[in-house]
């Protein structure tokens, strides 16, 4: 287990923290209050030491001095309580049923209007307390995101401990990752690198042309914007093995943003920066200038494409020479491809050709 977690105690007790310091809050005649950061972008700030996005001093505070804000808070206190109940009998469920659970709640005030608004309270929770969701037992629907590589691991589940080979014990579909990879232990290996896929249809092409074997790569599939169980493992992978993490997205502006969530961290989890992403993390492709190159097919550029674009030219997230330079360069020549387009040059090229070429480039082969 990770010394990341944090146990069932602790985390019961600062839910009940919380709770207690409402009810202080009015003993000493004050209006409830709870204060969070400002989750904007323009409140993101490089942390040096971490090498991770995170929020910056600028916050917002959440009173019951308005009806809107009081309602709030008693869907705050209704949540830690429930929370808590569930952290003492040893139960987790994920944040669909949470948001279905409120409806059941005596007080109607107290139910939420739609799933995003008990996701983000969620957040603000783990936020205020320092507690991840996972150690409040909290999951989301399945990401479904798996990994196939030469990797043995233990996993901790709630029928027994299982050792599992991430190559031998697995269908090509390979392992599924868990809700809390804090409850993988790591037993031998013989991964060279970590290559994180956002496609499915790349991660399957690159399976069956066994790229993991000949190359004792572990082949991570994010399944788009990647699950934070999914960036968890990327970054204990990397810290805890030494292992070089690469990120192969498709050459467009919203894939850039997939690398950019797992190298330095997302606005929505910046708080919890230091503990899901990977600085060390490097972007092979498909870059604006392999488009160039190999004369890839191509989709234009919509309008929302550019304003991406041209906005990732501000974000702290891309700021290196690296990233003007390749967005400039899709700016001008006005296309974007997707993984797959490799695929015109035949079906075997990204395993022969593209991958080695490009890990070979960037010292990792």
């Amino acid at each position: 287990m990770s010394s990341d977690n944090t146990s069932d105690g602790e985390a019961r007790e600062r839910l009940i923290d919380m709770a207690a310091e409402f009810y202080d809050q009015f003993a000493e005649g004050d209006v409830p209050s709870m204060t969070l950061p400002t989750r904007s972008k323009s409140n993101i700030v490089f942390d040096d030491d971490a090498g991770v996005w995170v929020y910056g001093d600028r916050t917002s505070t959440r009173s019951a001095n308005s009806v809107n804000g009081a309602r709030k808070l008693l869907k705050a206190v209704y949540t830690i309580d429930f929370l808590a109940q569930q952290l003492d009998e040893d139960r987790s469920s994920t944040l669909r049923e949470l948001y279905y659970l409120s409806e059941s709640w005596g007080e109607e005030e107290a139910q939420f209007n739609d799933q995003s608004e008990s996701d983000k309270l969620v957040e603000d929770l783990e936020i205020v307390s320092g507690v991840k969701r996972e150690d409040f037992h909290m999951r989301p629907e399945e990401s479904g995101a798996k990994v196939m590589g030469p990797l043995r691991i233990r996993e901790q589940t709630n029928r027994g401990d299982r050792e599992i080979h991430c190559q031998d014990d697995v269908g090509q579909g390979g392992y599924q990752i868990p809700n809390n990879p804090d409850t993988i232990e790591f037993l031998e290996h013989d991964v060279d690198f970590v290559l994180c896929v956002e496609t499915g249809g790349m991660r399957d092409r690159l399976v069956e042309n066994g790229f993991d074997d000949e190359y004792n790569a572990l082949v991570v599939h994010l399944g788009g914007q990647p699950a934070r169980a999914t960036r968890r493992l990327t970054k204990r992978l990397h810290d805890e093995l030494d292992l070089p993490v690469t990120v192969f997205t498709d050459g467009d502006p919203w894939s850039y943003r997939i690398f950019g969530s797992v190298s330095y961290g997302s606005i929505k989890s910046a708080h919890l920066s230091e503990y899901l992403a990977t600085p060390e993390a490097q972007f092979i492709g498909i870059r604006p200038a392999d488009i160039v190159e190999y004369d890839l097919p191509t989709d234009p550029l919509s309008d929302s494409d550019v304003n991406a674009l041209e906005s990732e030219l501000e974000d702290p997230r891309f700021q290196s020479e690296f990233w003007t330079e390749q967005i400039e360069l899709q700016l001008d020549i006005g296309k974007k491809a997707e993984q797959q387009a490799l695929a015109s040059r035949g079906l075997d090229f990204v395993t022969d050709t593209y991958l080695p070429e490009r890990l070979t480039e960037m010292g990792i082969l």
